[in-house]
């Protein structure tokens, strides 16, 4: 009979999603309760500052925040509903159904928020590894007479990769009004790296007095390099100490036990 009642209840939802889609009035029911359901999500507090994040990853919009959030909680309570049916029909046990439903829903919810948080720090990770190639082309690039913002657009529309995507971002910033620096600023405000961050305060400020900007360029291309340099030997550092643990608890004891096996086994047929 549960099993009976929950095959029912999946196909009457599935049924109408179907109908939703083909027939206005349902379908406009389903856009007003998404609109709803979006205005509930947008109402939450943001503890977890998930709008830093999603701004981190260029998803600037609030639109974007929404889609995010709804699809989150959308996500913790349908599994929170798979899982209390399917336990309900197995065990007959609505407490403990309940329970394990609630449990699961938490665990989806800090899941979806624990990708999004791997997604920003991989793609800092790779903006601070991008970063020393990157500053030398736009050192090349104003050395050869370009300006500065020309030198960003040439390397936002020949590069794909993630700095040279924020690159497109001021470029479009500026072409929208905004001036130079306040684009640069906003920039440095979204990506959450040191690095980067004094490399735009000591770009602008170098804009803003006149200060010969190659010199900035420079120096700031040769202390990433040598930051990026001590990174790779720290992690080169970590890696051997932890490859030191299988040699040291499973290839160094079997060496051992086969140097040893003859001579005990040869005590063992003395005694």
């Amino acid at each position: 009979m549960s099993a009976l009642f929950l095959s029912s209840a999946l196909a009457v939802v599935a049924a109408y999603l179907i109908v939703a889609s083909d027939q206005g009035v349902e379908a406009k029911a389903v856009k007003l309760s998404k609109i709803k359901f979006r205005r509930f999500a947008g109402n939450i507090v943001d503890r977890s500052k998930l709008r830093d994040r999603l701004l981190e990853l260029n998803r600037i919009d609030e639109h974007e925040y929404l889609e995010f959030r709804s699809s989150q909680i959308a996500t913790a309570f349908l599994t929170f509903a798979v899982f209390t049916l399917l336990i309900w029909a197995k065990t007959s046990a609505m407490a403990g159904a309940l329970t394990l439903g609630v449990i699961s829903g938490y665990f989806a919810f800090q899941l979806i928020d624990r990708n999004l948080t791997k997604a920003v720090v991989k793609r800092r990770a790779q903006m601070d590894a991008e970063f020393p190639a990157l500053i030398e082309m736009l050192t090349l690039s104003i050395s050869a007479g370009q300006t500065p913002l020309n030198a960003m657009a040439a390397i936002a529309a020949r590069s794909d990769c993630e700095l040279a995507t924020e690159f497109a971002v001021v470029t479009k910033d500026v072409i929208a009004g905004a001036p130079f620096h306040i684009a640069l600023d906003a920039m440095g405000r979204r990506i959450k790296s040191v690095t980067i961050r004094r490399f735009i305060d000591a770009m602008i400020t170098a804009m803003l007095r006149g200060a010969p900007i190659v010199e900035v360029l420079q120096r700031h291309a040769q202390e990433s390099r040598t930051g990026h340099r001590n990174q790779i030997m720290t992690a080169a550092g970590k890696a051997e100490i932890s490859m030191m643990i299988p040699v040291v608890f499973l290839i160094l004891p079997v060496s051992m036990l086969f140097a040893l096996w003859p001579s005990l086994s040869n005590l063992n047929g003395f005694m």
